[in-house]
């Protein structure tokens, strides 16, 4: 079983073999993850998405991953023209992004917290939804050793904790975000 692990800072950090991108039909990325992925990891990552688009709702592609620490970006599209979501999007977005992360024999995936911006979901919600796809992707992912929850804040941190314990996934005893959102705080669950 693959390692499942929440982290408590900025997603631009991780050094994964991809890292997802909540993107629009476009691929544009303005602002949030996208724009922080962006000005983290160059133009080249947002310059090779949109030579892609558009796709569809629901859909992913993969991108070089510029100066970050990753090996590439996952550009999962979950907002639609009037950036907003549905639970079936982001389920189906995320199924896309585990898709394309086996294409491209990735051991290490880290994922935001999709559609809770600008997409209008609550974010127990997204979390919910979020962990569920992971864990059944998992099945048919037996490359993938090692999944990420890169999440900003304690509230965010502790809606994908009450998540994966709802979907059976342990986490450690009394284990709480700490420090700021950038202090890159984690719990390990197996």
């Amino acid at each position: 079983m693959a390692r499942i692990e929440l982290w408590n800072g900025d997603i631009c950090d991780l050094e994964v073999d991809a890292i997802v991108n909540p993107a629009n039909l476009s691929l544009w990325m303005s602002t949030g993850v996208g724009g922080a992925i962006k000005r983290a990891g160059g133009d080249a990552i947002e310059f090779a998405a949109v030579r892609q688009a558009p796709v569809p709702l629901g859909d992913a592609v993969v991108t070089t991953a510029g100066s970050l620490a990753a090996r590439a970006v996952i550009h999962a599209v979950s907002l639609d023209r009037e950036r907003r979501t549905s639970s079936s999007v982001i389920a189906a977005a995320v199924r896309s992004a585990m898709a394309r992360a086996r294409e491209i024999s990735a051991t290490s995936i880290a994922f935001p917290a999709l559609g809770t911006g600008v997409g209008g979901i609550p974010l127990e919600d997204a979390a919910e939804i979020t962990v569920a796809t992971v864990r059944d992707e998992l099945a048919r992912s037996p490359g993938i050793e090692h999944v990420i929850f890169a999440l900003r804040g304690a509230v965010a941190y502790e809606a994908f904790s009450r998540a994966l314990s709802v979907a059976g996934v342990p986490t450690p005893g009394g284990s709480t975000p700490g420090g700021s959102a950038s202090s890159g705080s984690a719990a390990s669950a197996r």
